[in-house]
């Protein structure tokens, strides 16, 4: 009793801190530049922070992290803004949202796939922040018991939910997934130096960014085949319906949708490494493969972006957990927030509760608030969203065009950027002509690497034994649940 008196004594003193008008206004700050800064692509939460952090010098570090919480949540969202209006992800954790948001904008019902958005992001950015609240340090225990069997065993898992993502059959899924497999190939071997499939080009030297990947496969994709007149003229889609909100059977199904993309999020996300874009896949792939109605998946239901969002902000708040205990960022975006505390004389870890508690405990206050914020700010704004669907085609997607290629060069100041992404851009535009799905591709691509990297440190600890992956309960584990997920999309397969 004591422990949880002074737990909830030192949270209240956190929102003291959080609270005050000064902080409470830079928390505001940070949720609005986070959804504007979300909303263009490949400018992610880890760049946006990494741009405004020359910015902060001048502020008390509670200040200056609690703005970044606020553009932390804040790009969350913005990220699904653009995907849901205009297919066209802010950043590759978005990319999910694409799949049903964008069906449901075309009938007119994007206000109601963007509601669903901001209700997943809250309710699971809240999850995650009352977990790291309360569990943190257990959980940073059941994170170490993970090595690279477990690793490889859970990212195999995340590749077997490819198997049910989108509605043009299991062998154009694997083809599509290994083309992915193919492009993250490409690049300097960590293991041994040596440069693979980059035929000489400097630039590939350093492999495709999954950034890059997103911007290109989607953004630029769909800029691509609207312009080819492949996508279909929508008529009426611009028809905007009034009622924005969701049937009761909708809400049904959504609430399902949150709680179990909010677990699924939370738990991916305290794995450092594996983040919110392979969080994002796995829900989506569990509420298809437990829909009684998988077919309408990818044709516009509100659970498919429903259990993306909430996985994505789970995610988020999880990868704080290994960041404030052990100091290891478990996202490109804590790893920038690392850099932060370093340049604030600070270091995350054990000690980081004990020495600056109240930076620590505002901090997590801080997470509250930006959620509550996300919430206010952003609902009034989601008719105003939703009428971006007016604006002609040939504006809307010229402009998703140039914000791409701006997007893209951002990065790394790079022309050779631009190329890549358009390259990209139209190898995604050749998969849809031949009806093949391109999402498959972006997951190839994420966790291709963590696989072969994976997979090679297992073979290492065990001096090329395979036996090593059998032997180990959470990996063997994982395996089983990978088999029962392909045999379960075969016999649906049959099925149908």
């Amino acid at each position: 009793m004591n422990a949880y008196e002074n737990l909830m004594s030192t949270l209240i003193a956190g929102f003291g801190i959080a609270a005050t008008p000064e902080n409470l206004l830079f928390g505001i700050t940070g949720v609005i530049l986070g959804t504007a800064v979300g909303v263009l692509p490949g400018l992610g939460p880890a760049v946006a922070i990494s741009l405004l952090l020359p910015l902060t010098f001048g502020l008390e570090p509670i200040s200056a992290f609690i703005m970044f919480g606020g553009i932390y949540y804040g790009a969350m969202y913005g990220g699904a803004i653009t995907a849901i209006l205009v297919n066209t992800p802010g950043c590759s954790a978005s990319a999910v949202s694409t799949f049903d948001g964008h069906p449901l904008a075309k009938k007119g019902r994007a206000g109601t796939a963007l509601i669903a958005a901001i209700i997943g992001s809250f309710i699971g950015g809240t999850f995650a922040t009352i977990m790291l609240t309360l569990l943190a340090p257990a959980l940073v225990e059941l994170a170490l018991v993970f090595g690279p069997p477990e690793y490889f065993a859970l990212m195999f898992f995340a590749l077997t939910m490819a198997t049910s993502i989108g509605n043009t059959g299991m062998s154009k899924s694997v083809f599509a997934t290994l083309l992915g497999f193919g492009i993250a190939m490409i690049g300097i071997d960590l293991q041994t130096g040596t440069a693979r499939m980059t035929l000489g080009i400097p630039e590939l030297s350093s492999g495709i960014n999954v950034v890059l990947a997103g911007i290109g496969l989607f953004a630029v994709g769909e800029g691509l085949w609207i312009a080819s007149g492949g996508g279909e003229a929508p008529p009426p889609i611009h028809r905007i319906s009034k009622n924005l909100w969701m049937s009761p059977a909708e809400w049904l199904r959504s609430i399902k949708a949150w709680s179990r993309g909010t677990i699924i999020g939370f738990f991916a996300g305290i794995l450092p490494g594996s983040g919110g874009t392979l969080a994002t896949f796995m829900a989506y792939g569990v509420e298809k493969r437990l829909s009684n109605q998988p077919e309408k998946f990818g044709q516009g239901v509100v659970e498919g972006v429903a259990a993306p969002e909430a996985a994505n902000n789970a995610a988020a708040g999880g990868s704080m957990v290994p960041l404030l205990a052990l100091g290891i960022p478990g996202s490109a975006t804590t790893a920038i927030m690392l850099v932060a505390f370093q340049i604030y004389g600070l270091q995350p870890g054990p000690m980081l509760f004990q020495n600056s508690g109240d930076l620590v405990w505002g901090l997590i206050a801080s997470l509250y608030i930006a959620n509550i914020l996300l919430v206010i700010l952003n609902l009034p704004l989601v008719g105003i969203w939703a009428k971006l669907l007016q604006l002609p085609q040939g504006v809307l997607y010229s402009t998703v065009l140039v914000f791409s290629a701006l997007g893209a060069y951002s990065l790394k100041g790079s022309v050779g950027d631009i190329a890549i992404v358009f390259v990209l851009g139209g190898m995604a535009f050749t998969l849809r002509k031949y009806e093949y799905p391109v999402a498959p591709v972006l997951l190839g691509i994420v966790l291709g690497p963590l696989i072969e990297q994976e997979f090679r440190r297992a073979l290492s600890m065990s001096a090329g034994d395979f036996s090593i992956f059998f032997t180990r309960p959470v990996s063997v584990s994982l395996l089983i649940l990978s088999a029962i997920s392909i045999g379960a999309a075969i016999l649906q397969k049959d099925r149908r």
